[in-house]
C-alpha cells in the first residue's frame, strides 16, 4: 500500500498582516500549525517568505521544501510553551563549547584552529563579556560560572522565533558561540559551518573524502543557512 501524501489545494498562497501579526492564507484560509494553532508570525517578510514556500509546492506537499515553515510551526508548538527548557539546553553547549576544545598535534591543524577559532574566542570575551578557557585534548575544562551566566542571559534574550533559530544554529555546528555569532551577524552561516568542519576537512585532507560524510556535511550547511535566514526573516527591528 502506497503511503498517503497531502496534496495541493489552493490556488494562491498570500501573507497578510492581522492584528497579533502577519498570517499566511491559501485562498483566504488562514494556515495552522499541525497542531491547530494559529500560525501568526512577528514580520511581514518571514510571513511573505513563509507563504513563497507553499506557493512553491506542486502536486504533493512536500514539507522538506519548506523550512522556513517547519521553523514556524516549531516556535510556536514546541518552543514556546518550553522556553526555559529549551534555552537551559542551549546554554549547556557553553561548558563545552566546541572551540574551547583544540587539538595538540599535529601543528598544522593546531594553527588551523587558532587562526578559525580564536577570533570569536576573542569576540565572545569583548562582546558577549563572555570569555571561555582553552584547553588541548579531551581533557575537560571549567569555564567561569559568570561567563556561562553571561552566555545564558543572552539566549533569554531571544524571542521564541530567535531561540528556534537558535536551537539549529547551535546544535548543528555544535557550538553556543558560533550560534551567537551568526546570530548577532559577526558571521555569517557559512563561516559557521566551515568553521566547525575544521577537524573533518583537515582529516578528509589526509585520508580522503567519504560521499555520506559529505553529504551529511551538506546538509548541515543548509541547516545553518536555514536557521540563520529564518533568524534574520523574524526581525523586527
Amino acid at each position: 500500500m502506497s503511503e498517503w501524501k497531502a496534496k495541493r489545494f489552493w490556488k494562491q498562497a498570500e501573507a497578510r498582516q492581522g492584528d497579533d501579526g502577519w498570517q499566511v492564507y491559501l485562498d483566504g484560509r488562514p494556515v495552522r500549525t499541525p497542531g491547530k494553532h494559529a500560525l501568526v508570525m512577528p514580520t511581514d517578510a518571514l510571513a511573505q517568505a513563509v507563504a513563497q514556500e507553499w506557493d512553491a509546492q506542486t502536486d504533493v506537499i512536500n514539507p522538506n521544501t519548506m523550512p522556513l515553515t517547519r521553523a514556524a510551526n516549531s516556535a510556536i508548538e514546541k518552543v514556546a510553551p518550553q522556553f526555559d527548557g529549551v534555552a537551559q539546553m542551549l546554554a549547556e553547549y557553553g561548558g563545552t563549547d566546541l572551540l574551547s576544545y583544540r587539538a595538540d598535534a599535529p601543528e598544522e591543524l593546531v594553527q588551523r584552529q587558532a587562526a578559525g577559532w580564536d577570533p570569536l574566542i576573542d569576540w565572545a570575551a569583548v562582546e558577549l563579556r563572555a570569555p571561555l578557557r582553552i584547553t588541548s585534548g579531551v581533557i575537560p575544562v571549567a569555564q567561569d560560572p559568570q561567563s556561562l551566566l553571561r552566555l545564558r542571559q543572552h539566549i533569554d534574550a531571544q524571542d521564541i522565533w530567535g531561540l528556534t533559530a537558535l536551537h539549529d544554529l547551535v546544535t548543528v555546528p555544535g557550538s553556543l558561540i558560533l550560534g551567537l555569532a551568526v546570530a548577532h551577524g559577526r558571521i555569517d552561516a557559512d563561516e559557521a559551518h566551515r568553521l566547525s568542519r575544521i577537524d573533518e576537512d583537515f582529516q578528509a585532507e589526509q585520508w580522503g573524502r567519504d560521499d555520506e560524510a559529505v553529504t551529511a556535511a551538506e546538509n548541515r550547511r543548509i541547516a545553518i543557512g536555514n536557521a540563520a535566514r529564518f533568524h534574520a526573516l523574524s526581525r523586527c527591528d
